[in-house]
């Protein structure tokens, strides 16, 4: 997920993946342009009707029905007060939608147009007439400005680093406003601000931007929020005749009638109200789930589809990750270690069925993943911090430890216990204590999902057997973002996502910066200075292949910093859906899309109530 879409909140969502970019061959001109591009040309043109992935004549209406785990108590998704609902990215729109299948091209929804000079130190965004919000009020670039200042001031840490290289945003005319840029080193920053999403600054005037409200927020966004119970279920209206149904970049998308999520304990109960016939559509991520777990009759007469659709999505950095800010953590020899008693190849077998991959980099399934030992390219990128990073960084390729998949990890553990008698660790009364304090080494392991469990717990009594005593506990939702915010763990599971074009976002997930501020994602608390150093010379990358090469070494410092024991992924889509929808011919090579694509097809609709009649709406 895409670190804009996860603090929205709303899953499946074409728009908003959190890209970045390198340069591409400047603009020769400052004549407005439909679309950007930091690949060179754009595949649609000025004058295009729709995606090709979008049927633009999907019928609008029907019901779907949604799941969500844990609980809501916010409306407003921009601020770390409280638990957003489900879905509530689709109050709010953006001023340009990304295409699902570019690797990082921009084309207008607010703004009907761009213009960007030559050496990309600003842009400026022409508004549409047409574009309002939802109480018939026009979008003005005061709006724009607006929800700029109060996003990077009241909003999520998250957009303080996001938008740290915009200087300043202000209205240049009656339908135009420009963002101007710290300097001309970061050609990302013309997309990047085309991804914020619009407020109003006179609805937010008599009202306090960063506390939680059950009151939904005005936006211009094509759904509106019909009813909502907290902590239980929301369901969203599609706005008729919205303003932005006949533009090129949203034609043929947001289908639905009503979007109801309804909101379950966890994933176990989840599906079996998805089997059922309590909701329609669910993307399965646990391989046992998918392996054993839809053994009922609607499957068995065909009327719940099963698919696996290839992607080719990143799928980032998947693991266990430590809080090194924890002072038994701060020793990278501890965490290579542990490290040694996670057995991926016995978990594989026993518990996925084979299914996943493991995973070898925080880039992986991309171009930009290091692999093997480091290029002539990455080398001289890598040489100025010799000595401020693992000397392995130089001369050795990164592979996780593994195992037979017997169970039998002996070798493993006795790896580990050299690693951890060179920290200062030792065995005494059958516990590892370290040896100058006497300090037992004892630690949480963190869960938000029961499902983890079966995962954790197994990996504890390996823990175990060198002397380490590790407690696995599962909280609720509310509590373990809470404490993720506030950095309040010893191990947990995170997941960092990754796209196709790092950028920005980097510092939020590693930099100095980022360790110190909570509600940041750099949940683990690295803090390096020549990360720092190799995170801004991702972001200021003259080129496609200079991005590459600093990303794979950026990759070969945080693998070989031990900040995480990796876990797996997988490189399609598995899903499971009632037999009532229609989707486009063609998928999005980077986006699934269901809430955006697909539309209720009303014969498939009646032939399945006609079998099922007691269905909910």
């Amino acid at each position: 997920m895409s670190m804009i879409a996860r603090i929205l909140a709303a899953p499946f969502l074409i728009a908003i993946p959190l890209l970045a970019v390198a340069a591409a061959p400047a603009l020769a001109d400052e004549t407005p342009r439909h679309g950007m591009s930091m690949y060179g040309d754009l595949k649609y043109p000025p004058d295009f009707k729709h995606f090709d992935y979008v049927n633009p004549d999907a019928p609008k209406g029907g019901t779907v029905r949604m799941a969500a785990i844990g609980t809501y108590d916010t409306l407003n998704p921009f601020t770390l007060k409280g638990v957003p609902a489900a879905g509530s990215g689709l109050l709010f729109q953006t001023l340009t939608a990304n295409s699902g299948d570019e690797p990082f091209s921009e084309y207008g929804i607010v703004a009907e147009s761009f213009i960007v000079p030559q050496d990309r130190s600003w842009v400026a965004f022409n508004l549409r007439p047409e574009a309002k919000f939802n109480d018939g009020s026009p979008i003005t670039p005061d709006d724009i400005v607006f929800s700029f200042e109060i996003l990077k001031t009241k909003g999520a840490p998250f957009y303080r680093t996001y938008y740290g290289d915009v200087v300043k945003a202000e209205a240049t005319g009656p339908r135009q406003v420009r963002f101007t840029f710290r300097a001309a080193d970061n050609p990302e920053l013309p997309l990047i601000v085309g991804q914020m999403p619009v407020l109003s600054r006179a609805y937010w005037a008599g009202r306090e931007f960063d506390r939680t409200t059950l009151d939904a927020p005005l936006g211009s966004g094509p759904y509106v929020v019909e009813s909502a119970d907290a902590g239980r279920s929301i369901t969203f209206k599609r706005v008729e005749n919205h303003w932005s149904d006949n533009i090129p970049a949203l034609k043929g998308q947001y289908n639905f009638g009503r979007i109801r999520y309804d909101y379950y304990r966890d994933s176990t109960v989840a599906l079996e109200a998805f089997k059922g016939g309590e909701y329609d559509f669910k993307q399965e991520n646990v391989a046992k789930d998918w392996a054993t777990g839809y053994d009922a009759p609607a499957v068995t007469e065909g009327l719940i589809k099963r698919e696996e659709i290839v992607n080719e999505q990143p799928t980032g950095m998947q693991g266990f990750v430590f809080n090194v800010r924890r002072p038994i953590f701060a020793d990278p020899r501890v965490r290579e270690a542990i490290g040694h008693a996670f057995d991926f190849e016995w978990t594989n077998r026993t518990l996925f069925y084979g299914a996943y991959k493991r995973t070898r980099s925080y880039f992986s399934n991309s171009e930009l993943a290091s692999s093997g030992l480091p290029s002539p390219a990455e080398l001289a990128i890598l040489e100025p911090f010799r000595g401020q990073v693992p000397d392995e960084v130089f001369t050795k390729a990164y592979v996780p430890p593994s195992t037979d998949g017997s169970g039998n990890l002996r070798d493993n553990l006795r790896i580990a216990f050299d690693l951890l008698k060179g920290a200062g660790w030792v065995i005494k009364d059958r516990r590892l204590v370290h040896e100058k304090t006497g300090e037992p080494m004892s630690f949480e392991i963190l869960l938000s999902q029961p499902t983890w469990e079966r995962i954790a717990l197994p990996f504890a009594k390996n823990l175990e057997r060198l002397g380490i005593q590790a407690r696995v506990r599962t909280v609720d939702s509310a509590q373990y973002q809470k404490r993720m915010e506030t950095f309040d763990y010893d191990m947990t599971v995170e997941v960092f996502a990754q796209s196709l074009s790092p950028g920005n976002e980097q510092r939020d997930m590693w930099s100095s910066a980022a360790a110190r501020e909570e509600g940041s994602r750099n949940t683990i608390g690295i803090a390096s200075p020549a990360i720092d150093k190799l995170v801004e010379l991702v972001i200021n990358a003259p080129s496609r292949q200079a991005l590459i090469d600093r990303t794979r070494a950026l990759d070969r410092v945080l693998l070989w910093g031990h900040y995480a024991i990796p876990n797996w992924h997988i490189q399609t889509w598995r899903i499971a859906y009632w037999d009532r929808f229609a989707r486009p011919a063609v998928t999005a090579r980077y986006s699934l899309g269901f809430l955006a694509t697909w539309w209720v097809d009303p014969a498939k609709d009646a032939a399945l109530r006609a079998r099922r009649p007691n269905r909910p709406n």
